[in-house]
């Protein structure tokens, strides 16, 4: 589940610059490469967060950028372009929601694809640790995927995502973030290699996530 906290602690932020309009981000994530943005989390006025919003979906969208530091403070980080990837249109949502204690509002701006049970073989893996990325890619792909794959897995599953480019790590800020794009043919052979050669193997001890077998309790 996302949070609809603000992620920072008031260091090392952001500002969003779109339509005009500015706001501080405590997070986001962003491909280096193509500048897609796929995540944002941002404060201020209720009126600059829905100004950027609209910014970034407009079809074709305004200029965007992510830079380093606070807005009236010093920026150092440079301008970095940042656009809605085209293939995420008609994906997106947004909640916005006052601040306690504050003038100020949070909004937080991501495609569904980073929603578990969302309708896409692709998706967006974010996570709060790096200890917990194999995990959800596991919980996220085994639901995707026609074959049944045993959390035993889940080490091998995401090493596999990330030599074969089918998980790319994103720039990002606040959390991790990971574009998904797993190719179902070559999973298949790939699991069927690594199940004949042994590498594989079903692990009895360790409880699989889709096991719904329920125990009778006296309480």
């Amino acid at each position: 589940m996302i949070s609809t906290e603000p992620a920072g602690n008031g260091e090392d932020l952001f500002t969003v610059n779109a339509g005009g309009y500015s706001a501080t981000a405590d997070a986001f994530a962003r491909d280096p490469d193509t500048g897609g943005l796929w995540f944002l989390s941002m404060v201020g006025p209720q009126t600059a967060l829905k100004a950027i919003w609209a910014s970034l979906l407009k079809q074709p969208p305004d200029a965007a950028y992510i830079i380093r530091g606070i807005e009236g403070m010093a920026l150092s980080g440079g301008y970095q372009r940042c656009q809605v990837p085209h293939h995420t249109v008609g994906t997106w949502t947004t909640r916005i929601a006052r601040l306690p204690a504050s003038r100020g509002w949070h909004a937080l701006v991501y495609t569904r694809l980073a929603e578990f049970s969302f309708e896409r073989d692709d998706f967006l893996l974010l996570a709060q640790e790096q200890a917990d990325a194999p995990g959800l890619h596991h919980r996220f792909l085994d639901r995707r995927s026609p074959l049944p794959l045993h959390r035993s897995w889940r080490d091998w599953l995401w090493r596999r995502g990330l030599d074969t480019g089918e998980i790319v790590p994103l720039e990002s800020a606040g959390l991790l973030a990971y574009s998904c794009n797993p190719r179902g043919e070559e999973l298949k052979a790939d699991l069927s290699a690594a199940v004949a050669a042994g590498t594989l193997i079903l692990n009895e001890t360790e409880p699989d996530d889709n096991d719904d077998t329920e125990e009778d309790s006296d309480g």
